[in-house]
């Protein structure tokens, strides 16, 4: 299982890696190993400001539709517009080519709250 060191989690399986202000989310390999093959990316909050643990879109899979959650407060300024055509690559490449959205995150502090490597391979048992 790919748990990347440099990158925080969340209790919901979405991975976060900030710049700056910036984050960059997306579904870590444990969720989309879950979920299986993905079949469709949803997110209609673009340009939206939303609370943290806001849903701010859904992935759907063959077998299934989940909630995506907002692991951080703030405005979503980006959408993966190649998950419109290649929505496979979040099976793939869950922490490249699979990035979901990018935040301006109100409080970036908040950051460090979030899980790291260690506590999210406690949370799935790996």
């Amino acid at each position: 299982m790919n748990i990347p060191a440099n990158l925080k989690y969340t209790k919901d399986h979405e991975w976060v890696i900030i710049e700056g202000d910036i984050a960059t989310i997306g579904i870590t390999d444990f969720a989309q190993k879950e979920l299986g093959d993905i079949v469709y990316v949803e997110v209609e909050t673009l340009d939206q400001t939303l609370d943290k643990d806001e849903v701010f879109g859904t992935v759907e899979a063959v077998k299934t539709v989940s909630d995506l959650f907002l692991p951080l407060a703030g405005e979503i300024i980006a959408f993966n517009d190649d998950l419109e055509s290649n929505p496979e690559s979040v099976n793939s490449d869950p922490y490249g080519a699979g990035w979901m959205i990018k935040v301006k995150v109100a409080n970036v502090a908040d950051f460090d709250s979030l899980l790291s490597e260690e506590a999210y391979k406690e949370l799935i048992g790996a």
